[in-house]
């Protein structure tokens, strides 16, 4: 009888898991198509209501991605993969606030602002950029350590996580959003390596599922 239960509880965490791992799997495939469009919005379209909306999903979208992404690196170090997990979190709630803001402001613009003022929330991207760049960082160091992930992700989590925190370093010394400081690596992550990675990870977690 002892058994029996066991083995149910562990089928219906089992069950769970795999639940949780599709859901991930969906929110990581929809996070990369939401900062590809971002990128695009902001950068080429110069769409200001887009731009927030799609900053507003990304950031949401990628806290369901980061809690999965814990739960296999948790097991290369515990304690660095909360740390990233926490930084990621409060990276991604950053970010959907400055897109909630945003997107606020496009619809209803105030009737008088002063001009480029830093978000109050996430001023220069300090939770978009900075943040997210070294929860980022350490998520990829601890892929890298770990078998769970391909080497190769790791690899492209690091690069994404150094051309975020330059970003946020550029937007916080250099302001001008022309700047080639700011512009390419925004281009490089937004085009390529941050739906790359996001992606990437969702056929992870889908092949997971299926196996």
């Amino acid at each position: 009888m002892a058994t029996h239960v066991v083995g149910a509880a562990a089928a219906g965490q089992s069950q769970q898991a795999t639940s949780y791992t599709r859901f991930a799997s969906v929110c990581a495939f929809l996070t990369g198509i939401a900062s590809f469009c971002y990128a695009l919005a902001f950068i080429v379209l110069r769409r200001s209501v887009l731009s927030a909306l799609c900053l507003l999903l990304f950031g949401l979208l990628s806290t369901v991605v980061l809690v999965a992404v814990y739960q296999r690196i948790r097991q290369t170090d515990e304690s660095f993969a909360l740390w990233a997990l926490v930084l990621g979190v409060v990276g991604s709630i950053g970010a959907a606030v400055h897109g909630g803001y945003d997107l606020a402001n496009a619809l209803n613009p105030p009737p008088a602002s002063p001009p480029n003022l830093p978000n109050p929330v996430d001023p220069r991207g300090l939770l978009t950029f900075g943040v997210a760049g070294i929860a980022l960082l350490v998520v990829a160091w601890l892929m890298r350590r770990g078998a769970h992930f391909p080497r190769a992700l790791s690899y492209i989590g690091m690069a994404s996580a150094v051309l975020l925190i330059i970003l946020y370093l550029g937007r916080l010394i250099v302001l001008q959003t022309s700047s080639l400081i700011i512009q390419v690596p925004a281009v490089a992550n937004g085009f390529l390596l941050s739906p790359a990675w996001y992606i990437w990870l969702g056929l992870v977690f889908w092949r997971e599922r299926a196996e």
